[in-house]
């Protein structure tokens, strides 16, 4: 299996996303972000993964 690098846009939608989940850690009180803020680091995390394992993603 070969391994490609993400996209631009994929990558920038990764790390706003990740940003985005540690918003409430860092005391910005969000509330719609803060009661998902675990799945939105999981959604960065699945996105940058699968342009990783998808070529052309």
């Amino acid at each position: 299996m070969e391994l490609s690098a993400p996209t631009k846009i994929v990558f920038i939608l990764s790390v706003l996303l990740a940003v985005l989940s540690l918003l409430p850690v860092f005391g910005l009180l969000v509330p719609v972000i803060g009661a998902y803020s675990y799945w939105l680091l999981v959604a960065a995390f699945v996105a940058l993964a699968a342009a990783n394992l998808l070529k052309g993603l």
